[in-house]
Formats: structure tokens, sequence, C-alpha cells
């Protein structure tokens, strides 16, 4: 079977928004404490494109995504968070996978879609749990997270994506309160793109390429 990596082409949000991930994160931790913090290992992120590709072309992926970056006004992509949300995790029942809500502008679809041509010459299908990061705290990768990479495209492209920042586990009543309070927007922008090696649950688990805006 070929060598794949499991990667993330994503949005390095500015402060603000790191800030405002991180204490919802903590609320997060209240309620399920052996769940994950945002740290070097789950680094706080807007997802743009998940691919399985094959590892002997990552420094031509990397080539093809600079070339996207090259005939983009990254800088210019205008985003807002908009309110949190969460889907279940089939392998832990009354727990659920949270994240910040984010309206992404057109702009950022088109990114994403010259992201997706540009990556098809290494992409492939078929990856497991070896494409991933694993660590000693969470050293499998559940079957949603393989299955939810698989189907990225189209699942989660155009005019499907659903831009977000994962924040962390909760259980399902804290969640239920979590989403019912009031939520103040924030429009924030880029301080870069990156692209990481993704973990369990999809989280930004190993940095291998940035770009500074």
């Amino acid at each position: 079977m070929t060598d794949l990596t499991a990667i993330d082409i994503l949005i390095d949000p500015d402060q603000a928004l790191v800030s405002k991930a991180k204490a919802v994160n903590a609320r997060m931790l209240e309620s399920v404490p052996s769940g994950f913090a945002l740290d070097e290992h789950h680094r706080p992120h807007i997802t743009t494109l998940q691919r399985y590709v094959r590892s002997a072309d990552l420094d031509q992926v990397f080539d093809a995504v600079q070339g996207v970056l090259e005939s983009v006004d990254v800088g210019g992509l205008a985003l807002t968070a908009v309110a949190v949300r969460h889907m279940a995790v089939a392998a832990m029942p009354g727990v659920g996978l949270a994240g910040i809500v984010v309206q992404p502008a057109p702009a950022v679809l088109d990114f994403q879609a010259r992201l997706i041509d540009a990556l098809k010459p290494f992409t492939e299908s078929g990856g497991a749990a070896g494409a991933y990061v694993r660590t000693e705290a969470e050293p499998d990768i559940n079957q949603d997270t393989i299955e939810y990479i698989e189907r990225y495209v189209p699942d989660h492209s155009g005019e499907n994506y659903l831009g977000h920042v994962t924040v962390g586990l909760a259980k399902l009543d804290a969640l239920e309160q979590i989403e019912a309070e009031p939520f103040e927007q924030l429009a924030f922008s880029p301080a870069g793109i990156s692209v990481y090696q993704l973990g369990n649950n999809g989280t930004a688990a190993k940095h291998l390429k940035s770009w500074t805006i």
C-alpha cells in the first residue's frame, strides 16, 4: 500500500481568534478533563482542505500550495466567528466534538477550489491510521476521523464547506448550555497558512510547513 500522510492545509488565525478558541477550550476541559487542550499538538486553526497525499510527494505538495498562495490575496480573506456548534463522536457516546463556526467570504471558497486542483496529482484514497500522528495520549485514530478525511472532497468542500475552529470535547448537556448562550461574533484575519499532519479527531498535530502573511 502506498505510504500516505493525512494533511490539513489551514489558516492560522490572528491572536484575537486564538484567545477566543482557548477560552472555549477551557470550558470543554471542565466537562471532559480527558479531552484535549489547545497546545502544540492541537493548534487552533481553520481548515481549508484535508487530503490523503503520498508521503513521498510532500515537497511537491508544498510547492503546489505555494503556487496557490502566489495567485491569491491571502491577507484579504475575510472570516467571522459566529457560533459554537458540535458533532457527535460515535466512539464516545454522550460526548460531542465542538467547534467555533467560521463564516467564510466567497474568496475563501475560491482559495479552497484552487488548492483542490493544485493537489490532485498528489492525492490518494485509502488512508488508514498510519497516515496520522499518534501519541501516547492518543495512540488510536477513530474511524470517524479516517472516513471524514477520505470524504472531505466533496462532503466538506465548495457549497458544503463549513469553516470552523475545533475547540475540544464536551458532554452533550454541557454543549447544549454553551450553544444556547449568546455568542459575540468576531471578525478576524489570517496570520498565515500552514500545512499540518493530522491527529485524531482532525486536530493539527504535527507542523510541516508555514507561510506568514
